[in-house]
């Protein structure tokens, strides 16, 4: 299986390969077009290594052991690595995955040190995959990466992770990447603001020198969640963001091109759901978040009413009386004005057949029924775009945050 992922997202990928319970590796990378080529140094690429369709391993393909270091730091373990020979780690075509087993082995960490320092390594690799606007993929059967320290499941992973780029991407336009530095402007205006505690443990990781992703690393946490932490104090401009320069040219593969570009204008929404409580329900979840969103009840009438209303992205339920979703959405297709609109299905069956028949009659994706307000907002984030929200966390939730978040203690 192979392809670009214009054809089909990292999320449908991960699900073909968790409902087939395939055993093999996944190669992704971003900005490629054409044939996939494993030995491209140009852009950006990462593998996933999956066993009876769960996920044993992910990482970057040039993957170096900085990474491991930064994972190890929370332990004030990263010297361990220096007593790892280059031979106990020569058997591994991933060099970061044989050093966490060649300190497991030598009992320089501890198998749950272990599990959650590959828990962690599999997040941000599946936050950077997920928030990919564009790339190739190709998808291999083989042998399992062995040996195991741990499987996770796909399903809760995914949607736990589509939420957390929701979140990050709340935060465009002063936050644009996760390899982002943080300095500190104004000192003594973050020390008025923050307990004693929660700004000594800013103003030693705030060195313009450490990422954001490097942060998430240290304290245990995902990226979205210390982003949100710090935003404000970008916003008043008592925090600057840079990049650093040593970093950037050496961790180059870490990027993840994210297109986070605000909307200048609401975009426009059609939902067609003979459900009046699916049509309030996603109402209340798009208006709130900055899209125009109208519904429609009657698919007799849907037809004329789209034409009307010309919307930038269709929702529409499959199981509908008189009228299917199917054969709207084929109707839809014949007309050059919803050629290229995307037509997202909701349906509340989740087998693979009905994926493919939506597929067959153009539809763009689906949305299993009942989805959250996180689900529905990745789609149309993915298809159309942000919306315009009009507020994010108050000013006390983000100080809450910042000191329950970033508190470490100093020994």
């Amino acid at each position: 299986m192979q392809g670009q992922l214009s054809e089909i997202d990292i999320r449908s990928i991960l699900q073909l390969i968790e409902l087939g319970q395939r055993t093999g590796e996944l190669f992704v990378e971003a900005y490629s077009s054409g044939v996939v080529n494993r030995r491209s140094r140009h852009h950006p690429s990462w593998f996933v290594f999956f066993l009876n369709g769960q996920i044993v391993y992910a990482g970057e393909t040039e993957s170096k052991l900085s990474r491991l270091r930064d994972y190890l730091h929370r332990y004030r373990a990263e010297a361990t690595i220096d007593q790892i020979p280059a031979s106990s780690i020569a058997t591994f075509n991933t060099p970061e995955y044989g050093c966490l087993w060649a300190l497991l082995e030598n009992h320089l960490v501890t198998p749950a040190q272990g599990r959650s320092i590959i828990q962690g390594m599999v997040r941000e690799t599946l936050f950077d995959l997920l928030s990919l606007p564009q790339g190739s993929f190709i998808f291999e059967l083989g042998n399992p990466l062995t040996p195991q320290l741990l499987t996770m499941e796909i399903a809760p992973l995914a949607t736990k992770i589509l939420k957390q780029v929701q979140d990050w991407k709340q935060l465009h336009p002063h936050l644009h990447s996760p390899d982002q530095c943080p300095t500190i402007a104004e000192s003594a205006l973050l020390k008025n603001a923050l307990p004693k505690a929660t700004f000594q443990t800013l103003d030693r990781y705030a060195d313009g020198q450490t990422s954001i992703r490097q942060i998430a690393r240290y304290l245990n946490r995902d990226i979205s969640t210390v982003a949100r932490a710090i935003y404000p104090y970008i916003q008043r401009g008592w925090l600057q963001l840079t990049h650093n320069a040593v970093q950037h040219s050496a961790h180059s593969t870490s990027r993840s091109p994210l297109d986070l570009s605000p909307n200048t204008k609401a975009l426009k929404v059609v939902c067609i759901d003979d459900s009046p409580t699916v049509c309030k329900a996603v109402e209340l979840m798009l208006e709130r978040n900055g899209y125009d969103i109208s519904t429609i009840e009657n698919p007799l009438s849907a037809l004329s009413l789209v034409f009307q209303l010309k919307p930038d992205l269709i929702l529409c339920d499959i199981g509908m009386p008189e009228l299917d979703g199917y054969e709207l959405c084929a109707m839809l297709r014949q007309s050059t004005a919803f050629r290229q609109t995307p037509i997202i299905m909701l349906t509340g069956k989740d087998g693979f057949i009905d994926r493919v028949r939506a597929r067959m009659v153009g539809a763009t994706d689906y949305l299993t029924k009942p989805f959250g307000e996180h689900e529905i907002l990745m789609l149309l984030e993915k298809y159309i775009g942000v919306g315009r929200p009009e507020h994010l966390m108050t000013t006390q939730q983000v100080l809450d945050a910042l000191e329950a978040e970033l508190n470490l203690n100093a020994s």
